[in-house]
């Protein structure tokens, strides 16, 4: 079931990107990020209370909070670069690049959550990283 919704979310992140180049149209993109994080939470906290799961709040572990707010100016950060570079690029061009993330990701999870780096996951970031330079070139 994981991979239903790993694919819908790359659908949704393919529709966001196009949603947002038409919206950055004569808009700061700093403002624009602002506008779409507001939207974002708004929707975050809807399905809280859809599924009940606000008691959770005081169960999370000081751990689990670092971690979370270290991801989540994470988050902002590649959201805020992510926005300017779709105002003075090419969604075309730009979102290519944004998924060099997952040869990123692969290299990160292997160095810092030890998990497996096969030689099928070195031929995938090959793939990627030629496919990029292809799209971008």
């Amino acid at each position: 079931m994981w991979w239903l919704y790993a694919l819908l979310s790359a659908v949704f992140a393919a529709v966001t990107s196009i949603l947002a180049k038409v919206g950055i149209e004569n808009v700061n993109s700093h403002l624009a990020t602002a506008v779409r994080t507001m939207v974002v939470v708004g929707m975050a906290w809807i399905m809280v209370f859809i599924t009940d799961s606000q008691s959770g709040l005081m169960n999370i572990s000081r751990k689990s909070w670092i971690f979370l707010i270290l991801s989540g100016l994470a988050t902002g950060a590649s959201w805020l670069c992510y926005y300017r570079a779709l105002q003075l690029g090419e969604a075309s061009k730009v979102v290519p690049i944004d998924k060099l993330s997952v040869v990123i990701t692969l290299v990160l999870a292997f160095v810092f959550l030890h998990e497996e780096f096969t030689v099928k996951s070195l031929i995938g970031c090959v793939l990627i990283a030629a496919g990029t330079l292809v799209m971008v070139l």
